[in-house]
Parts: structure tokens; sequence; C-alpha cells
């Protein structure tokens, strides 16, 4: 199922998903090899990702108003609750992303307290 909801989806809703992995590597890097500069890309780099999974969320839920707005009966049935449910995915995935990136530096900041 999420895989076929990955083959659906647009090139934006993709790139505004996956920015989430970009401080999750950071992180990983920082916990493995904590340095200041690593550090410092943690914000911008969080701070890109936060807006990416809003804007993923927000283009989601334009797509379910937008289908709604169009169909004659204009209803709130089960295919709009299913795309709502979609368009949380990217703040789900996103903001999941962000949670393990920033326990990834708190690790990277423990050890770096320890020696």
């Amino acid at each position: 199922m999420f895989t076929q909801m990955l083959r659906q989806a647009g090139i934006a809703a993709l790139v505004s998903m996956f920015m989430g992995l970009l401080p999750l590597g950071f992180g990983i890097l920082y916990a493995i090899r904590p340095t200041e500069q690593r550090l410092a890309l943690m914000r911008p780099v969080s701070l890109a990702a936060i807006f990416g999974a809003i804007h993923g969320t927000a283009l989601g839920l334009l797509n379910v108003f937008r289908n709604i707005g169009v169909q004659s009966d204009a209803v709130f049935d089960h295919r709009a609750y299913i795309g709502l449910a979609e368009s949380l995915v990217t703040l789900f995935f996103g903001f999941g992303c962000l949670m393990l990136a920033w326990i990834c530096v708190t690790l990277g900041m423990w050890r770096t307290s320890r020696s």
C-alpha cells in the first residue's frame, strides 16, 4: 500500500517527503563523528525538513479540497478521508525523521561531553 502511494505521488510530494532524510543523515554523521560544523548545519537542514513536511501536507490538502470542489456533488466521502490521511503522511514521515535525527545529535553531544 505504501509503495503504491509512492508511485502515485508527484515529484513535489516526493521531494518534500524525502527532505526529512537529509537531517537524519546529518544526525547519524554527527553521532558517529561529532564536529561543531555538523552541529551548525543541523539547524538549517532541520528547518528545510520542517518546511518540506508542511509543504507536502499543504499540497496534499490542496489536492483533496480541489478534488472535492470539482465534483458535481461536493461531498466529504470515503475518498476525501483517504486523501486527507494520505496528505498527512508527509508530515508524519518528516517529523519522524527529525525526531530520529535529533536523538542522534543528542547521542553525539553525550559522547562529546564524556570525552
